[in-house]
């Protein structure tokens, strides 16, 4: 059964699963009454959301019935970007959509045409990779989908390979916590209540974040390193480890590569070196090493805002590694965390069908779409058509106004499949409705924790909504997709995408996961996990790699459609090093005289990415758009709190309040993402520059200098 039948029988409650990108995958329970959905409530059944949600998901069912919510296909009447739609028929949209791609293939050839998605769901049917097999069959471009976390994938799997590490639930055995860039508060709920029951049990908890984040706040000690400098920090760390005598040499012998090198190459890299880029005391510097090698067990939360600047994925390199130079791999509670997924036992190459590609099929990076689509980039052919699903591009990707200015053109079709007409829908020729969490059967991927989760559909769509995986099913019939894939109903994908013979889903099966909502994956409990106790990692030489030979850059396969071609394929350093931003004082002085300031920009509280900014309750809890700067910057620009200000420089501007708060030091301001431009002057990625960091693609959030002024 994957109902749980009240006794009044008023109403039925299902399983379901929270959808969005967020490393909880709360489990939920949905209230369900005649097809409509009436409530929603974490299920308490489950070890980490323990029947809690939060204040994005709470109220799900408000998302679900929202007043402006895309009901029907529509079709574009008026100039792009005017929100100037009429309503028409799924064959006409669908019709449309085909013969407008059949027309440009034969005209351009299909790499012509572009899929844009990311994990707006998370669904392994419906979200990231849920378009991935047609687009590879059409021969389509494949996009790079790097928004969020893939240069730490990169550094990870270079250093200790495709383990989960440390289970977030065991962090309540930890002695000693390290929240390394993470607003867990506000971004990973559910792992900071069982990092505050280790706390009530005595653990130490510790904060590295630029500015005094909710997070921060709740820490016993916040630490305070300068935008991008946390290579430096971690480099000093490793530095003051081996200075003091506390490595496990024991360990270090046995189950690492490459310990004299790494001695030798943090030499130099000592307190003091470190004390002046980053700002942190020295002595301070020395303490948390000296803590970090001592209170065993210990465990490292890192955040993917750790890789958001240049040296983002040497950063992850080094702190991957003193884990293994301290033997906290020993303990349960000790190592360190990215992502759990990697012991998820999903089969991405049934999903993706990367054997459809074409030998020769190009990449585009959706970091850079704007730079695609305006010609900036010289593509051949040029990118004609463009589809949209699970992504809000124009705000969440940088470089925001060449975006824009690439959706505006006339010769671009553009599809998108919406639940809202958002920023970037609002420039689409063809709106598909697509269906929200309790009206369509998932199963939603974890990229937090160590359980499957469960998703039953339980409610009717509203209007003529239907899933993401029936507009490809039917997109795939009308062009002639013959794979067998295409016709799969989505209780048969789910049985295809994974391995239920995997030693990890022992017990497990679908008919489970529908009679339990969830399942904690068969790799240790809580209580006993620790993976790499004897070494056993995953990686060829079945050690913690602390120098790498010969090794490239790559984007991690699922994340540019299971695609081997064209990786990026730099030689990369072998050893951790820091590796300062691009955009700063020290690096480009001149560019820090016009634009003076560090930006920081987290994700927001009540919004989840740009989900639920559109919604009144959310906006109010949010506040609106608002720039967080200190007494210092504030008085020297002639700012008064609540002034209305604009924050700017050579790629674009957006406004918001000025809220002067000790927060943020001097020379750093933060403004959080999620914001709708529609409904604001700008948002924050307005400012954010498109160039990669130095692995796996990945964004450069925190790499940008910008001047605050007010604005009248």
């Amino acid at each position: 059964m994957n109902e749980i039948v009240q006794p009044e029988a008023y109403s039925e409650v299902f399983y379901g699963a929270c959808p969005h990108d967020c490393p909880d995958t709360c489990s939920m329970l949905f209230e369900v009454k005649g097809g409509e959905l009436l409530s929603v409530r974490g299920n308490p059944d489950h070890p980490m959301t323990r029947g809690t949600l939060c204040v994005k998901l709470k109220d799900y069912e408000k998302r679900h019935y929202h007043p402006d919510r895309l009901l029907y296909p529509m079709k574009r009447v008026g100039p792009k970007g005017s929100k100037q739609f009429e309503r028409i028929t799924w064959d006409e949209a669908l019709d449309t959509i085909v013969s407008r791609w059949k027309a440009i293939i034969d005209q351009y050839g299909p790499q012509a045409i572009a899929p844009y998605s990311y994990l707006g769901n998370q669904g392994l049917v419906h979200g990231l990779n849920g378009g991935d097999a047609f687009f590879n069959r059409m021969g389509a471009t494949v996009t790079e989908r790097t928004f969020c976390g893939e240069g730490s994938c990169t550094a990870w799997l270079l250093t200790v390979g495709p383990t989960a590490g440390l289970d977030p639930d065991s962090y309540i055995h930890s002695k000693y916590i390290v929240i390394w860039a993470c607003n867990s508060v506000s971004t990973n709920l559910h792992h900071w209540a069982i990092v505050k029951d280790a706390q009530k049990q005595g653990a130490k908890v510790v904060v590295i974040d630029a500015y005094a984040s909710r997070t921060a706040k709740a820490a016993d000690w916040h630490i305070a390193p300068k935008p991008g400098t946390d290579g430096a920090l971690a480099m000093a760390l490793i530095n003051s480890i081996i200075a003091q005598g506390l490595v496990d040499q024991d360990y270090v012998d046995n189950h690492t590569v490459g310990f004299e090198e790494l001695k030798e190459r943090a030499s130099t890299r000592t307190p003091e070196w470190a004390a002046e880029i980053t700002g942190v005391p020295a002595d301070d510097i020395r303490k948390l090493a000296y803590e970090m090698a001592t209170e065993q067990p210990v465990g490292i939360r890192m955040g993917v805002a750790l890789e958001r600047h240049y040296g983002g994925g040497q950063t992850i390199r080094a702190v991957t590694c003193i884990p293994a130079l301290t033997g906290a791999w020993r303990h349960v509670g000790g190592g360190v965390t990215q992502f759990g997924v990697w012991e998820h036992p999903y089969k991405f190459d049934v999903m993706c069908r990367p054997d459809l590609i074409p030998e020769g099929t190009r990449v585009v990076s959706n970091l850079q779409i704007g730079r695609a689509l305006t010609g900036e980039m010289q593509l051949d052919p040029p990118i004609m058509s463009m589809m949209c699903w699970n992504s809000n591009p124009v705000t969440q990707a940088p470089e925001t106004d060449k975006i824009v200015e690439g959706l505006m053109r006339e010769d671009l079709f553009m599809v998108s499949a919406e639940h809202f007409i958002s920023d970037t829908a609002s420039y689409a020729d063809i709106l598909l409705p697509a269906t929200m969490g309790a009206e369509m059967e998932d199963m939603i991927l974890s990229w937090g924790h160590l359980y499957l989760t469960y998703n039953t559909k339980c409610a009717e769509a509203p209007g003529e909504a239907i899933p993401n995986n029936e507009i490809f099913r039917q997109l795939a019939a009308r062009l002639g997709f013959e794979e067998e894939n295409f016709k799969w109903t989505d209780a048969e994908c789910l049985e295809h995408y994974v391995d239920w013979s995997s030693p990890a889903c022992e017990g497990i099966d679908l008919q489970y996961m529908r009679e339990h909502g969830f399942a904690r994956l068969k790799v240790g409990t809580p209580d006993d996990r620790a993976p790499h106790r004897d070494g056993n990692f995953p990686t060829p030489t079945g050690k913690c790699m602390l120098k790498v030979e010969g090794a490239t850059n790559f984007v991690a396969p699922p994340f540019r459609q299971m695609y081997e071609g064209f990786q990026p394929g730099e030689a990369l350093d072998p050893l951790p090093d820091y590796l300062g931003p691009r955009e700063s004082h020290t690096n480009d002085p001149e560019l820090a005289k016009r634009y003076p300031l560090n930006i920081v920009s987290p994700k927001s509280h009540y919004f989840l990415n740009s989900c639920y900014a559109n919604m009144e309750d959310k906006q109010k809890g949010q506040g609106e758009q608002f720039v967080m700067i200190s007494q210092h910057d504030a008085d020297a620009r002639g700012i008064r709190d609540g002034d209305r200000v604009q924050v700017g420089n050579d790629r674009g501007a957006f406004k918001g309040v000025a809220r002067i708060t000790d927060d943020v030091k001097a020379g750093i301001v933060v403004a959080t993402l999620g914001y709708w431009r529609q409904l604001n002057e700008g948002t924050v990625n307005s400012i954010s520059s498109g160039a990669f960091t130095d692995m796996g693609h990945a964004p450069s959030f925190s790499d940008n200098l910008v001047e605050v002024s007010r604005s009248n």
